[in-house]
């Protein structure tokens, strides 16, 4: 094979890798794994847990997590649900970090916290940070916090994900109940919010307010999809 051509085929290949980790294809990064999540009445839930890595980051750094998803079967129906954060091209990554799933007479809650101000803005600035969504059984719908049981009370899945936890927790492949708590310690005693579920609002809020409107934003539609 000429010297030109092999030239030109290299280029076209790094070309295409190129493309395919903007698109966001598992080998730009792409973890799972299972993780045991203890409900609040002492039940365990099995909840499969799968990241992929994209979107802005530093030169140096590993991406964010630029799209996630999570299934479990419910404890009495058997019944598979899953709830995905999808990449957003606006924000540049997913527009949550996942922090608890709970489940009450066979309904699913999910509460999230939306990752950084821009997600935050989008989602109608929530005080107490969080978002939160019950299936209804055919869509996750979003919810106020009135309407999330107050037998909730505690976070219970890992809530930080770098590349250093992912890496491990893929490779062991099932995270225990008391070691997702252990993961967790860190930054449940940097985030008071995080330490067990608010029902008034922070002081304080989070982020400042966006200097073109005194109001908070009308919350977008997610892009969620569940079965």
């Amino acid at each position: 094979m000429k010297p030109k051509l092999i030239a030109t085929l290299a280029l076209f290949v790094l070309a295409a890798v190129s493309l395919s980790a903007c698109a966001g294809l598992p080998f730009t990064g792409g973890s799972s794994w299972k993780e045991e999540v203890l409900l609040h009445d002492g039940r365990t839930l099995i909840v499969e847990r799968s990241i992929i890595r994209r979107g802005r980051h530093e030169i140096g750094q590993p991406p964010p997590v630029g799209e996630q998803t999570i299934r479990f079967k419910l404890p009495q129906s058997r019944k598979t649900v899953r709830w995905t954060s999808a990449y957003d091209d606006d924000l540049g990554g997913s527009d949550f970090n996942l922090l608890a799933v709970h489940v009450l007479n066979d309904t699913p809650y999910i509460i999230a916290e939306p990752d950084l101000c821009l997600s935050y803005n989008k989602w109608g600035r929530p005080n107490p940070p969080y978002v939160i969504f019950r299936h209804d059984g055919a869509a996750w719908q979003r919810i106020p916090i009135e309407q999330l049981p107050a037998e909730f009370k505690t976070f219970n899945v890992v809530m930080a994900l770098p590349k250093r936890y992912t890496k491990i927790m893929a490779r062991e492949g099932r995270v225990s109940a008391e070691k997702v708590r252990e993961l967790n310690r860190i930054i449940e005693e940097n985030n008071p919010h995080l330490r067990t579920i608010l029902r008034e609002p922070l002081p304080d809020g989070r982020c400042l307010p966006l200097p073109s409107s005194p109001k908070a934003p009308i919350p977008i539609t997610p892009d969620i999809s569940a079965k």
